[in-house]
């Protein structure tokens, strides 16, 4: 249990660490989006024996992730404390300045930084969302694949199948071929009805005028987001799109926010109406929470991107927090690979209080065929 003020600190110091990577495939067939295919997922894994227990994190990242970990950053987190995350996640900062603190560097900071927070919460006996404390007993959740390499037929059934499970909002890809994106939009709306929220995200795939005119056409069809229409990177183009789309319509951006200072630059130029953050991209739950620190500052709500067996505990304990991605290859491959992993019930997904930690453990058994 907690420490009293007086009490002995707790020997929690950081003794090993392994990272590993293993790759799963899509279900039946290869998917993409507005702007990528891919025929399978590849989740880094992270390990840390602390204070008698070991602590859990991963990513989903390239396999390469796994080797900056244990090649270059093990040594900079042993000896550290899990009971001082900040203190991790500075020096792990720190040993990226000349190796790239975006990208890679920051899946495998992430990876980590979870793994530590894990680890703490087991230490000190709790779960992690009794270690962050909440602001609420869990997160609405959105179903979230509709894949652009989907036919009418199989997008239709498992939009439709969301909903059958108590899901009240759903999200497609678009912008693969934008001539077609609108009678998909229209095919979705008819598979889930009126009642529930319709959410789109381009990938970045639109020109910015063709976003806006595609904006407008989805607003009418009562689509309520529109993520990424142009890329990221267009903060700009963005915060123009923000400003001139249909009202009801979000504008949403900030998967690869690789560290705070992305995210503030998102915020800085009003450029979304919905901030995204991905703890495994954005520096792990010490990351998450500066996210939520900078909605709170700027008046924005906070959306989870992505690993929802991971943001479940984050995203119960960020006020700014506001929905969750359910989203369909990272609920696949976590149900088969770890233990724990949360599923969505009512609409909404709940961390295991019950459980230390995250809650979550590899099952190596299952995992080891696909490890990398």
């Amino acid at each position: 249990m907690p420490q009293s003020p007086g009490a002995p600190r707790v020997e929690a110091e950081i003794t090993a660490l392994q990272a590993a990577a293993y790759t799963f495939p899509t279900q039946d067939q290869p998917e993409s989006d507005g702007t990528m295919e891919w025929s399978a997922t590849t989740m880094v894994t992270v390990h840390l024996q602390a204070g008698g227990m070991v602590g859990f994190g991963y990513t989903y990242a390239d396999a390469s992730a796994a080797r900056l970990i244990s090649d270059t950053l093990s040594e900079t987190v042993k000896g550290h404390s899990v009971l001082d995350p900040q203190a991790v996640w500075t020096a792990v900062r720190a040993r990226l300045r000349n190796v790239g603190q975006a990208g890679i560097g920051a899946c495998a900071l992430s990876a980590i930084d979870a793994a530590v927070w894990d680890a703490k919460a087991k230490v000190l006996d709790v779960s992690l969302s009794t270690l962050l404390g909440q602001a609420r007993p869990a997160i609405r959740a959105y179903g979230s694949g509709g894949f652009t390499s989907y036919d009418e037929d199989t997008l239709r059934k498992q939009l439709s199948g969301w909903v059958e499970d108590g899901l009240r909002a759903v999200k497609l890809k678009v912008g693969r071929r934008p001539q077609e994106d609108l009678a998909r939009v229209r095919a979705a709306r008819d598979a889930v009805g009126p009642d529930v929220e319709l959410m789109t995200d381009a990938n970045g795939a639109y020109s910015r005028k063709e976003a806006l005119a595609l904006a407008q056409a989805f607003a009418a069809e009562g689509v309520t987001w529109l993520e990424e229409p142009v890329s990221s990177d267009a903060i700009a183009s963005l915060a123009w799109l923000r400003d001139h789309g249909p009202a009801g319509l979000d504008i949403t951006a900030g998967e690869y926010g690789w560290s705070p200072i992305d995210l503030r630059r998102l915020l800085e130029a009003r450029a979304v109406d919905v901030l995204q953050a991905d703890a495994t991209r954005c520096g792990g739950v010490t990351g998450f929470l500066m996210a939520d620190a900078l909605c709170e500052a700027y008046d924005m709500p906070l959306s989870a991107h992505c690993a929802p067996s991971l943001h479940a505990a984050l995203c119960c304990a960020a006020g700014r927090a506001v929905n969750l991605e359910y989203f369909h290859d990272h609920v696949r491959l976590e149900a088969a690979l770890l233990d724990g992993a949360l599923t969505a019930r009512d609409g909404v997904v709940a961390p295991d209080p019950s459980r230390p930690g995250l809650g979550l453990a590899l099952k190596d058994a299952d995992a080891a065929r696909y490890v990398v």
